[in-house]
C-alpha cells in the first residue's frame, strides 16, 4: 500500500453507511486543507455506500452507490470507513478490504466483538490497517492511548461504565427512587434507550466493548462470547437504599483482570463503595479505569455516543491511518500480536456478595442463615436486618467468595424454610 500510495497524490476514501455518524464523518472530511495539513497529503472522498439512493443525501451523486462493494473494490479507495453497523455484510466488506491490501477504519463494535480475531490475522497476512477508537466510547479517546501511550504500562485491569442508558436509568434509580420500569421510560422519552432496550439494560452492549477493550488492553483474543453477563432489570429501589446505608452505589460496570496468563472478563452490576470514581459517574456519561503496574490508575470519562463526537474519533483515525500510508508505514491493528489467553470462568472469579434474603422473623433464623453460608466456605462480612412485621430483609455481604460457593449457598437458602424470597443477588467490586 505504502509503494502504491507513492504512485498518487490523493489519498482516497471510500465511505460505507451514511447515516448519523456517517454524514458528520463525510461533513468533517470536507474540511480538506486542515486534512491536508495534517496528513501531508490531500484526502478526497471517492465513493460512498447508502441503504436507498433515493434519499436527499448532501454528497455529490456520481459518488453514491448501494452496492458496497463497488466502494471496497473501488482502485482509487486506499481507505475503506464502514459505518453502516451490524454484522454481515459489514464484516465481509472489512475483510475484503483488508484481503486486498486496504486500510480499514470502523466504528462497528458488534464485527469487532464477535469477529474481531478474523480481522486481526488478516491485518497480520496482508499487511492494511484496521483501527476503530469510535468503537468502545465514542469520542472518548480510549483506544489510542491504552495501546499506545500505555503501551509500557503493564495493564492489569479495568473497570469502565460504557453503557450511557444503563447508567442513566441505575442514576435516576438513586437519585429519585425510581423504579426501573419508571427510569426506562424516561430514558426512552429522552433518546437514550431504544424502544427495544435489550442490548442495553441486558448487558449486551457493554460486554461488546469489554471484549474489545480486554483484547487492546492484554494484547489477546476475546470476543463477546467470553463475557459473562448480566443485565439490570434485576435492581430494585430497595436495593440502593440498602446499598447507600452500607456505603455503595449501584452501576452497571465491565470488569477485565489478568490473573497469571488468565483473563476474567465480566459485565453486572456491581455496589461501588460511593468514594469509588466510577461511583460518581452520572447519566449518560461513560468512564473507564485502567491499572497497570507502572501507571496506577488512569480514568477516561465522557459522553460516550452521539454523532459528532463519534465522527471525530474516526477521523482521528482516518488520519493516522493517512499519514502512515504516506510514510509507508507497515499496516497494523492496536492488538498487535495477541497471546494465547485462557478465559477463567465465571464460576471461578472471587468477589464479595451482596445478598437480599426476606426471611421469617423470629429467634434463631440468622444463626440457620449464616451456619449454611459457613458450611459452603463462604465467610460473611456484614449483616443488617430490617423488621417488617412478620417478615424481615436480612442484608448480608460476603467477604471474597467463588461463584460457584455462592450458587451451592443460594440453592442451600432457597430450600430453607425460614427464607421466603432470594430478593436479589449483587457482587461487590471493594477493589480497584
Amino acid at each position: 500500500m505504502g509503494a502504491r500510495m507513492g504512485q498518487r497524490q490523493t489519498i482516497g476514501i471510500g465511505l460505507l453507511g451514511l447515516g448519523t455518524v456517517g454524514s458528520e464523518v463525510y461533513r468533517l472530511l470536507q474540511d480538506t486543507d486542515a486534512l491536508a495539513r495534517a496528513v501531508g497529503r490531500p484526502l478526497a472522498v471517492k465513493r460512498v455506500a447508502v441503504a436507498r439512493a433515493d434519499r436527499p443525501r448532501p454528497v455529490p451523486t456520481h459518488l453514491l452507490t448501494t452496492d458496497g462493494w463497488q466502494v471496497v473494490n473501488d482502485a482509487e479507495v486506499d481507505i475503506v470507513v464502514e459505518l453502516m453497523g451490524g454484522l454481515e455484510p459489514a464484516r465481509g466488506y472489512m475483510l475484503q478490504a483488508l484481503e486486498a491490501g486496504k486500510s480499514v477504519v470502523t466504528a462497528n463494535k458488534a464485527v469487532l466483538a464477535a469477529h474481531g480475531p478474523e480481522l486481526y490475522a488478516q491485518v497480520q497476512s496482508s499487511g492494511g490497517h484496521l483501527l476503530f477508537e469510535a468503537s468502545v466510547g465514542g469520542g472518548i479517546p480510549l483506544i489510542k492511548p491504552i495501546s499506545e501511550s500505555l503501551a509500557a504500562a503493564r495493564l492489569t485491569a479495568i473497570a469502565a461504565i460504557l453503557n450511557g442508558t444503563t447508567n442513566f436509568i441505575l442514576t435516576r434509580m438513586a437519585h429519585d427512587g425510581w423504579s426501573f420500569e419508571d427510569a426506562l421510560a424516561e430514558a426512552q422519552r429522552r433518546g437514550f434507550a431504544e424502544a427495544d432496550p435489550t442490548n442495553d439494560v441486558d448487558g449486551h452492549d457493554a460486554a461488546a466493548k469489554l471484549a474489545i477493550l480486554t483484547s487492546v488492553a492484554f494484547h489477546c483474543q476475546i470476543t463477546s462470547d467470553d463475557v459473562f453477563r448480566e443485565g439490570v432489570r434485576s435492581i430494585t429501589p430497595r436495593d440502593f437504599a440498602y446499598a447507600k446505608e452500607l456505603g455503595y452505589g449501584i452501576k452497571l460496570l465491565a470488569i477485565a483482570r489478568k490473573h497469571n496468563g488468565d483473563v476474567e472478563a465480566r459485565v453486572h452490576p456491581s455496589l461501588v463503595p460511593l468514594d469509588h470514581p466510577l461511583a460518581q459517574v452520572p447519566d449518560e456519561f461513560n468512564a473507564v479505569l485502567v491499572e497497570g503496574v507502572n501507571v496506577g490508575r488512569v480514568v477516561f470519562s465522557g459522553r460516550g455516543a452521539g454523532g459528532t463526537p463519534t465522527a471525530t474519533a474516526v477521523i482521528g483515525d482516518i488520519i493516522t491511518v493517512a499519514q502512515d500510508l504516506v510514510a509507508g508505514v507497515p499496516g497494523r491493528s492496536p492488538i498487535g500480536t495477541p497471546v494465547p489467553t485462557r478465559v477463567r470462568p465465571i464460576e471461578d472469579v472471587a468477589v464479595p456478595y451482596y445478598l437480599s434474603l426476606q426471611v421469617v422473623d423470629r429467634p434463631g433464623v440468622f444463626a440457620r442463615v449464616a451456619t449454611v453460608i459457613g458450611e459452603e466456605g463462604v465467610s460473611i462480612a456484614s449483616i443488617v436486618q430490617k423488621s417488617r412485621t412478620e417478615i424481615a430483609d436480612a442484608i448480608l455481604v460476603t467477604h471474597d467468595a467463588p461463584g460457584r460457593a455462592v450458587q451451592r449457598v443460594l440453592a442451600r437458602l432457597r430450600a430453607l424454610d425460614v427464607v421466603k424470597a432470594v430478593t436479589n443477588v449483587i457482587r461487590v467490586q471493594d477493589s480497584l
